[in-house]
């Protein structure tokens, strides 16, 4: 390896250890096994746990004092992946997310037109999102799940234990058990047991 080579590899090195210990500390009693990568943003408050073992390379966001995003032990969150909380997600132990994943457990916004009219403005002016006029659900990712790139999981949805969903599925209704699921809307392919 080149000077030049080693040198690079050191600087990147030590800037990825730099930003897991920045996003880390946004995570109380974040383990040491774990790795964040990804950005924790927490902008209205709320709460994220993360469990031993996982890697994170996603962003997770936190829109309210009362979120919750809750994620097991073993868990990897790929690039790209954006978990959006106003109530709560949950993604227990060996589940893994793949890359460009997204996990939208509220509309963001509400279905009627005059009521969001406004909601531009508001984020333009730094006032806070009324998130009282919009639907949220939670989100639950049960043990062993894989899902696949560029999967969109609405809200309310809960994926089974050992589920898989396909890439590029667009994620609607629970998902059983140990079954393969995939499509737009995801729809029923094979059990896996």
């Amino acid at each position: 390896m080149t000077l030049i080579g080693s040198l690079y590899a050191r600087v990147s090195k030590f800037r990825q250890q730099a930003k897991h210990r920045m996003n880390a500390a946004r995570v109380p009693g974040c383990p040491s096994s774990t790795r964040i990568y990804g950005l924790i943003d927490r902008r209205g408050g709320g709460e994220v746990r993360i469990g031993e073992n996982c890697l994170i390379l996603g962003l997770l966001v936190t829109e309210a004092e009362g979120s919750r995003i809750s994620v097991g032990n073993n868990v990897f969150i790929g690039s790209n992946t954006v978990l959006e909380c106003h109530g709560s997600i949950t993604i227990e132990d060996d589940v893994q997310l793949s890359y460009e994943c997204t996990l939208l457990e509220t509309d963001s916004h509400s279905q009627s037109m005059n009521m969001r009219e406004g909601d531009l403005g508001k984020h333009m002016r730094g006032d806070q999102h009324d998130w009282g006029i919009v639907a949220s659900k939670p989100i639950v990712i049960k043990r062993g799940a894989w899902i696949g790139t560029r999967t969109i999981i609405l809200k309310g949805v809960t994926i089974g234990e050992g589920a898989i969903v396909g890439a590029g599925s667009v994620v609607t209704k629970d998902v059983p058990p140990h079954t393969l699921v995939a499509g737009n809307p995801a729809c029923f392919i094979k059990n896996l047991a």
